[in-house]
This record gives structure tokens, sequence and C-alpha cells, in this order.
């Protein structure tokens, strides 16, 4: 069952670095698969928590319990407040791996472990990556943050799990779903409305090396089982442009 128009918002925190720490994550998807219009929103939280963990593990835990509740095929945009996890999954994780998991200073990679797990949760996932500014009342970040904090002080925290309308949060967090994203909403890139539209071009990047389709069909052959894929379509040059200026990446 595939599932698109999926946000997913992530935090993490440790009391101590190391020290005992918790992560948290909401999710916000469709009650019913994709093949039914208009589908009704629903709200999943997760957390968890570690005795003896960093800030950094917590927050790629954070995406990690997200990304292995979806099922393949999932499209859904990942909105962090970590630009640890977001520069890892978008540029160095494909160095590293190449490097034999080893830093451009001999060492091995911190946290192996947890990028090599998000790696393998990502595969067969479209996934987009925001990063928004933490406490700065963003809903959705200040949320995840709430239970990241109570699982790391070990104060049991309700998690919630039902319809998007009875959320508690519902009405300040709606502006930040995928569905409806607008310029200006506190995201460092936003999406625009493409409902419909024609696109200019398919993009793929496969071990680092960027390629411009002309058809999704001949974009998935590319990336079909290829680890760490990232492909995207674009509507006009100038989009285009921005995704591999996003990609760090050129044709």
């Amino acid at each position: 069952m595939q599932q698109k128009d999926i946000t997913i918002f992530t935090d993490g925190s440790s009391r101590g670095n190391p020290g005992p720490g918790g992560w948290g994550a909401v999710i916000i998807l469709p009650e019913q698969n994709d093949e039914v219009q208009n589908a009704k929103l629903k709200v999943v939280e997760l957390g968890g928590r570690e005795d003896r963990t960093t800030n950094n593990r917590m927050e790629l835990m954070a995406v990690l319990g997200a990304l292995q509740f979806l099922s393949i095929g999932s499209e859904c945009t990942i909105v962090t407040d970590s630009k640890y996890v977001l520069e890892g999954m978008t540029k160095w994780v494909y160095g590293w791996q190449k490097k034999n998991w080893m830093t451009a200073d001999k060492k091995p990679v911190a946290n192996q472990d947890l990028w090599q797990a998000l790696l393998l949760a990502s595969d067969g996932k479209k996934i987009s990556w925001h990063r928004v500014d933490g406490h700065q009342g963003v809903a959705g970040n200040e949320r995840c943050d709430d239970i990241a904090t109570s699982f790391a002080d070990n104060v049991i925290s309700t998690l919630y799990e039902g319809s998007f309308e009875k959320y508690p949060l519902s009405k300040t967090i709606l502006k930040y779903t995928h569905a409806v994203r607008t310029p200006g909403d506190g995201l460092s890139s936003g999406t625009k409305n493409t409902k419909g539209k024609k696109a200019y071009s398919y993009l793929s990047v496969v071990d680092g090396v960027a390629m411009r389709h002309v058809s999704w069909s001949e974009c998935e052959k590319r990336v079909k089982g290829a680890r760490g894929a990232k492909y995207k379509k674009s509507f006009s040059a100038e989009d285009e442009r921005a995704i591999l200026n996003e990609w760090q990446v050129k044709l």
C-alpha cells in the first residue's frame, strides 16, 4: 500500500552528551490508501528512550523510527531541526559509503550503525528533506521536542494516534503539512502546488552521479533497487536547477 503526501516532524534530546535521551516523531498521513481521493488525514505520534546516548543519536533515531513505520513506496516530507541529520542524509552519507565508512580524516564515522539503518529504512521511499529552526514556534517541531524530552526524563508521555481533526495541534500544524505548504512558512525550502502540472524533467542521483530523464519510467529504471538513490520531478528549468543545487550535484 502506497502512502502519499505524508509529513513527518522529528526531534531528539539528551540530558547530557552522553546521558539519558529520548526521541519523538509526529507523522501526518492519509487514513486510507492513495487510491482513495481526498482521504482524510490521521496523526500518529512515536517516541522512545535510551539510558545512555547522545543528542545526535536521538535525532537520528527519531527519523529512523518514523521511516520504519512507513510502508515501501511511501512519499514523505521529513521536517527536522537537525542540520546533522539533513546534511548527513542528503550529502555526507554517500561519500562515507564510498570510503568504507571513514571520514576525510581517516576516522570511523560516528553513529555508523544508525546511518546504515537509515539508508535501509529509506530504500524504496521517496523523501524530501526540510529543516526548521528549533524552538521557533513550529508546532510539529515543538511537539516532537516535548515527546523527546519527556522520554529523556523518563516521564510517561501519552502518544496520540487518531484523526487529524481531533488532534490538539490540528489548527497550528496544518500549514506545515506537505499537501498545503506555502512559501514563507518557516521551512528552509518550500514545495509548490504542482498537482496536475506537466513535468519538465525527471532527475536522479545514483552513487553521486546525476542524470536527467525524459520520462518517469526511465528514471524509475535507474533508481529502482539502488541504495541511497534520489529522484525528483522538476517543473521548469529553474525548478530543475534548484533541485540540483539542493542535492549539491551537477548534470
